[in-house]
């Protein structure tokens, strides 16, 4: 294809975007409704509410619930699938009897959470290529469609792979680990993309005035607007998570290839709906060398004395020869600088997920030493997402609106901060149950080699996963919120791949501890995150915190609809990069 003949189709999505931008404006907040700011005192007296919702994002959020049931419906079984051996007389890895151990590949406690600890890295480093494919080159939704691809292969080589004749062959290992690297692929595309094009779809950024039709009058804020819709995307996440319930009881009836058989059917509903849904989406078209363009912004900030000194308007006046090279507007700056200062707060995030991490590996070990009756030792983990269907609604349209009337909206950094005391107190919770089962008969501190689960029940466990899922609301969701509010419009992907990039500096953090991860060093290891976890959160607020009282002027940076449109075409040029030269 020529330069000519991509610069056309580029054209084409831009007025493809640009249309549609249109039409989620009049979805989200009708044709005749007219936007008056709020004035200080308006701030000062009236309750911030959230906007319309687009159909279009919960086509998104459909989306989501696929792959996540997908992806949380095959990794659900993996502990038990590496960690534990073939039941005798059960080749598929099944095992119905009561108190009976599903298992497979017989490789021990410190390979299975080694492998599912690399799978997890892999699934939150991939995202950083997926994000730059989207916004450099492809788009949102072409890259979805492109990875999504990518991850079918991965499924369909794990079911093949999982059936009795390849465990009996030896082939079930090769074939797991090599899953392992496509999967993560196609989801680490899809994860980093899917995360932005939900709130994408959502155009407004200044707040305004509403009168409801009982005559209340409420101030409709992107804030509250992007925080719920946030908040609806997790739902659908941990709906979809839910999948491992199922799984598990397949890997303990039939066996672990039906287990990956479920998830491998649940994604082609997802496919269909990425593909039927394709001219309902806004999603912005790729600005070419976006990453180039922002480390240009930031070497030229090095050179001329600070972010406020690149702007081209200032570069015309101090440096007309350096503004001749520059391919970004004002605007970029300010958002480039905005983005900056949340990736800061991102990286405390890698010990809030060592703290997540422990849920889906060593509690499901844990469990395993304790008594659960006829059910799945890795079922258990499933009490998180069931703990974030009912509370997530609870604090949606309840416990913020309340806050938002009374004056006392929870800002970003707070919410991050209590997430991180929670996690805390999940993780101190559960070095204390440790030494509980260590206490309890027949095998005290060396459960793990003992033929059965020691004297305690693993009900015990059950507030871990509650305190973990409260976490989640507000040190996760924020997150995911944070990272595409204060993103550079045509980076938004890219600064979201970078939050989830700290769940691989968690697994990287998991890896360290590998050689404390058995008995009887587990209440230590527990006790050291608990504590690592309560630190950061006091740091945190301590050295963000001020963060949140510009946070309403910080998200209203941004451009006009007259302005994103020259914005868009002047990157989606070719030969206009190529006549600004080099550095």
């Amino acid at each position: 294809m020529s330069a000519t003949e991509e610069t056309k189709m580029e054209v084409v999505e831009t007025q493809e975007f640009h249309e549609k931008l249109e039409t989620s404006a009049v979805a989200g907040h009708g044709d005749e409704e007219v936007h008056v700011e709020p004035t200080e005192e308006d701030w000062a007296t009236l309750p911030e509410v959230a906007d319309h919702i687009p159909l279009s994002a919960f086509l998104v959020i459909l989306i989501e619930f696929s792959e996540r049931f997908t992806y949380y419906g095959l990794s659900g079984p993996f502990q038990n699938y590496i960690q534990q051996p073939l039941p005798d007389g059960h080749p598929a890895g099944n095992d119905p009897s009561f108190d009976g151990q599903p298992g497979a590949l017989g490789r021990g406690q410190q390979t299975a959470t080694a492998l599912t600890t690399f799978f997890s890295f892999w699934c939150y480093i991939t995202p950083i290529a997926g994000a730059v494919v989207a916004d450099q080159f492809l788009g949102r939704y072409n890259t979805i469609l492109t990875f999504s691809c990518i991850y079918i292969t991965g499924l369909l080589i794990l079911v093949c792979t999982a059936t009795p004749a390849a465990i009996a062959s030896n082939a079930a290992f090769g074939g797991l680990v090599t899953a392992l690297v496509i999967i993560g692929i196609g989801t680490g595309g899809i994860k980093a993309n899917v995360s932005t094009l939900v709130a994408e779809q959502y155009q407004s950024r200044k707040p305004y005035v509403r009168t409801k039709a009982n005559g209340q009058r409420v101030i409709v804020t992107p804030q509250a607007t992007y925080q719920q819709i946030f908040n609806m995307f997790y739902w659908g996440i941990n709906a979809g998570s839910l999948s491992a319930i199922a799984t598990t009881e397949l890997e303990k009836n039939v066996g672990f290839y039906a287990a990956y058989l479920l998830p491998l059917c649940m994604f082609i509903p997802c496919m269909v709906v990425i593909v039927l849904g394709r001219k309902q989406y806004v999603s912005a078209p790729p600005r070419g060398s976006v990453v180039l363009e922002a480390a240009k912004v930031i070497f030229y900030s090095f050179k001329v004395g600070g972010f406020a000194n690149t702007k081209p308007s200032v570069l015309a006046v101090s440096h007309p020869e350096l503004a001749a090279k520059a391919t970004w507007d004002d605007i970029f700056v300010d958002e480039l600088k905005r983005g900056l200062s949340a990736c800061a707060i991102f990286c405390w995030f890698p010990l809030y997920w060592l703290c997540y991490n422990q849920m889906t590996n060593n509690l499901t070990s844990m469990a395993a030493t304790m008594q659960t009756g006829n059910v799945p030792n890795d079922i258990l983990q499933n009490i998180d997402p069931l703990v974030l269907i009912i509370f997530i609604p609870i604090m949606d349209r309840l416990v913020y609106p309340f806050l938002r009337k009374h004056g006392l909206p929870m800002r970003p950094v707070f919410r991050i901060t209590l997430g991180f005391l929670l996690a805390a107190l999940a993780m101190a919770y559960t070095a204390g149950i440790q030494s509980k089962v260590y206490a309890s008969p027949p095998y005290f501190d060396m459960p793990s080699e003992g033929d059965g689960p020691n004297e305690i029940s693993a009900a015990y466990i059950i507030p871990s996963y509650v305190f973990i899922a409260l976490s989640e609301i507000f040190a996760s969701i924020t997150g995911l919120e944070y990272a595409y509010k204060k993103a550079p419009q045509s980076m938004k992907s890219i600064v979201m791949s970078l939050f989830l990039f700290s769940s691989a500096v968690a697994s990287i953090l998991q890896f360290a501890l590998v050689s404390v991860n058995y008995d009887p060093k587990l209440v230590w290891m527990y006790t050291g995150i608990a504590v690592a976890a309560f630190i950061c959160a006091i740091l945190i607020w301590f050295i963000h915190g001020s963060n949140d009282k510009t946070d309403v002027e910080q998200d209203a940076i941004g451009r006009d609809q007259e302005e994103l449109v020259k914005y868009q075409h002047h990157q989606n040029t070719a030969e206009y990069e190529a006549e600004k030269g080099p550095i």
